[in-house]
């Protein structure tokens, strides 16, 4: 049996294109329907039509762009391609005849004989067209695409400028919310302090627990929001590229010690094991200790933050060819391929939101999404480089991720800071 004969029918008339696809359908012809061009061109790709039927006012492309397209599209050389064109408009017959189309069909079309004209066009010996005789309509289509193109660089220039405006108004105005924010914690901190040390106050504290825990509660509070504003604080100046680095002498596996310090009441609450070795951390090694514990304050947060209970975690450090190599690896949910470098990117956060829990040390706790962007901003602004190795996330499986950081090694101080202190005293380490 003969199979029907497929036309692919391109109009961006709703009314139109149904009554037409109807009328054929009806005929015994199989139609493929489209309503702008790019569709259109989709179609023909993949259903490889045996007549194309279009509307010669398309909106979103010119009848010769849109003929050169098909023309290209693999076995689309010899295919009829029919305009449907107002009868009472002889510039229309022309435009289909320089954009090398088969023929035209007048509109208003009369449907009792338009199975008949597209059979025509169907058993006809068409012969492709003369790729000479489209020569000049490439070269007007040419021109139409390089205009069309200058015409969006300019546009997506103009929105590139507005979006960097933007950006830097978002920025300016994050640092300075948070500025206007610490001046009154600062109050509140003093505050705080002061009715903490008072010894009438420490006197209900002891008769009364509801005293001691409300005020207990009250100073957590305290921390925890000035723990937040100097994230933003600190990621604003990431961002902005006015991180100021004090470089002085440091010993890692004193860090190392803090930060682990910081977190031993939660990792023994959860369950979890931690292994390290001190010793493997360099003592001697220049870089801002404070903003290196803040980094891996960070990185072991998150590593806790997504551990479920009873798991462990693991701090490694060696010193290869001038670099300090650190890595921090947990057995955790651990992390898509796609999102590995988005981890990194200011405010982001893995996972639903409307899930964000206020714990950061609770398993798949929440936070600002500030944590991993920090500590890149640390480690790049100390000529190093971060990254996440994990096989995916599954938290069933727990394939757990490993966190790497690689800094030069800096065992003196370096010239530039020897330079601005001239007639001083060398530091330890320096030559």
């Amino acid at each position: 049996m003969t199979q029907p004969a497929t036309i692919l029918y391109i109009e961006d008339d709703d009314a139109g294109r149904l009554m037409i696809q109807r009328a054929l359908t009806y005929a015994g012809y199989r139609v493929v329907a489209a309503s702008q061009s790019m569709h259109g061109l989709e179609l023909a790709r993949t259903h490889r039509p045996d007549l194309v039927l279009i509307d010669i006012d398309l909106p979103d492309m010119s009848e010769a762009e849109l003929m050169m397209r098909l023309r290209a599209e693999p076995g689309m050389a010899a295919v009829p391609v029919v305009a449907l064109i107002a009868a009472d408009r002889a510039s229309e017959h022309d435009r289909a005849a320089r954009a090398g189309m088969t023929g035209t069909i007048d509109k208003p079309v009369d449907v009792a004989t338009l199975t008949k004209k597209l059979e025509d066009y169907l058993t006809g010996h068409h012969e492709p067209p003369d790729p000479s005789a489209l020569a000049p309509v490439r070269a007007a289509v040419n021109r139409e695409i390089v205009q069309q193109l200058e015409s969006n660089v300019r546009e997506l220039e103009a929105i590139n400028r507005d979006l960097l405006r933007l950006d830097q108004i978002k920025d300016d105005f994050i640092q300075l919310t948070a500025h206007e924010l610490r001046t009154p914690l600062t109050t509140v901190y003093g505050y705080n302090r002061l009715v903490q040390t008072s010894p009438a106050i420490q006197e209900m504290m002891a008769r009364s627990p509801e005293v001691q825990a409300v005020l207990s509660g009250l100073s957590e509070s305290i921390e925890r929001l000035n723990g937040v504003i100097s994230e933003i604080i600190t990621i604003s100046r990431i961002a902005s590229g006015r991180v100021e680095l004090k470089m002085g002498p440091t010993n890692l596996h004193e860090v190392l010690k803090r930060v682990i310090d910081g977190y031993a009441q939660v990792i023994e609450q959860r369950s979890l094991t931690l292994y390290y070795d001190l010793d493997e951390w360099p003592s001697q090694f220049f870089a801002d200790s404070s903003l290196l514990e803040l980094a891996y304050s960070n990185l072991l947060s998150n590593a806790i933050k997504y551990t479920p209970d009873g798991g462990a975690i693991t701090l490694q450090a060696t010193v290869s060819d001038g670099w300090v190599v650190t890595r921090i690896m947990d057995t955790g949910i651990g992390i898509d391929p796609d999102q590995q470098q988005l981890i990194f990117d200011h405010f982001y956060t893995a996972g639903d939101t409307q899930l964000h829990s206020t714990s950061k040390t609770a398993f798949r706790g929440g936070g600002l999404g500030l944590g991993l962007a920090i500590s890149r901003g640390v480690v790049e602004a100390h000529g190093g480089r971060i990254w996440v190795e994990s096989e995916g996330c599954d938290e069933e499986r727990l394939p757990g991720s490993t966190f790497t950081i690689e800094i030069p090694l800096k065992t003196q101080i370096p010239n530039i800071h020897m330079r601005r202190s001239h007639g001083a005293s060398q530091r330890p380490g320096s030559r």
